[in-house]
C-alpha cells in the first residue's frame, strides 16, 4: 500500500497541520479520527487494514486528518463562544486548504480534471465531523460514511447556541431545511445518493440523535441509508470494522 507523509502550515488554524495519504488512485475518503484522535489512528487503530482491498486496488485514496478536538468539543469547561469559533476555523482548514489538496492529488494520479467529490468517513465523533461535513457542504462532499455518531453540537457546547454552534449542529439546522432548499437534489443525487449513517444499541452506543436525523431526513426527502445494528453491537472498533466492510461497496457502487 502507498502511503505518504505531509506537514504544512494552515492559515485557517494558525499552526501546522499534518496528514496521510493511502493509496495510489481512485475516489477520495476524508477520514476524521475519533474524538481528541490524531491522523495516524487510521493505520494504529487497524482501519487501514479494513480498507486496504479498495485502497490496494486503486478504487480509493483515504486522506488521514487530524482533529482540534481537545481545544474544540472536548473542552466543555472552557469558552464556548471561543471553542466554536476555533471549530470554524477547523471546518475551514478542511474547505479552503484539505480540499483542494485533495483534489488535486486525485487529479493527478486519475488524470483527471473535473472537480473530484469526496465521501467523508469517521466514527464516534469523528462520525459527527463526517455528517456535519456531508449535509454543510453538499458541493465538496458527495458521500458519506458515518458510525456511531452524536447529530447535535449540545454534546460539545451544551445549551449555548449562537449562529456557529448552530450551523454544526446536524439536528437542528436540517430540521429547518426548507423542502424546496437546492441542497435536498443535490444529496439525492451525489454519487446516486450514497451516504450511510449508522449505529449499534449495545454497550456504549448513543442511537437517539440517530433517530432524530432518521425522522428528519425521512421528513425532508432526504434518501441517507440511516441504519441500525442490534443490542450486541457495540461502541468499538470491531464492530466499526465490520461496518466498513459492509457499507463501502455498496458507497463505491459494487451492489
Amino acid at each position: 500500500m502507498e502511503t505518504q507523509y505531509f506537514k504544512f502550515y494552515s492559515s485557517s488554524l494558525n499552526k501546522d497541520m499534518e496528514c496521510k495519504v493511502y493509496g495510489h488512485a481512485g475516489r477520495p475518503v476524508l477520514f476524521i479520527p475519533c474524538q481528541d484522535g490524531r491522523f495516524f489512528d487510521f493505520e494504529n487503530y487497524k482501519m487501514a487494514d479494513v480498507w486496504s482491498p479498495w485502497i490496494e486496488s486503486g478504487q480509493v485514496m483515504v486522506f488521514a486528518i487530524d482533529t482540534i478536538d481537545k481545544e474544540t468539543w472536548s473542552d466543555t469547561w472552557g469558552n464556548a463562544e471561543w471553542r466554536i469559533d476555533r471549530y470554524e476555523q477547523w471546518i475551514s482548514y478542511i474547505v479552503y486548504e484539505m480540499v483542494p489538496f485533495i483534489q488535486n492529488m486525485v487529479r493527478e494520479r486519475n488524470g483527471i480534471y473535473a472537480n473530484t467529490g469526496i465521501m467523508s468517513f469517521g466514527c464516534s465523533l469523528g462520525a459527527t465531523h463526517a455528517a456535519n461535513l456531508y449535509y454543510r457542504f453538499p458541493n465538496l462532499f458527495d458521500s458519506m460514511l458515518a458510525l456511531s455518531g452524536i447529530y447535535t453540537a449540545e454534546y460539545g457546547f451544551g445549551t449555548f447556541m449562537n449562529e456557529k454552534v448552530y450551523q454544526n449542529s446536524p439536528v437542528h439546522y436540517l430540521a429547518n431545511l426548507p423542502e424546496d432548499h437546492y441542497f435536498i437534489p443535490m444529496y439525492n443525487n451525489n454519487n446516486g445518493g450514497r451516504a450511510v449513517i449508522c449505529v449499534g444499541q449495545g454497550a456504549w452506543e448513543v442511537p437517539e440523535t440517530t433517530h432524530q436525523m432518521a425522522d428528519i431526513l425521512r421528513s425532508k426527502g432526504i434518501h441517507t441509508w440511516v441504519d441500525f445494528w442490534g443490542y450486541d453491537c457495540a461502541h468499538d472498533w470491531d464492530w466499526w470494522y465490520k461496518q466498513v466492510a459492509y457499507y463501502v461497496p455498496w458507497l463505491l457502487g459494487q451492489r
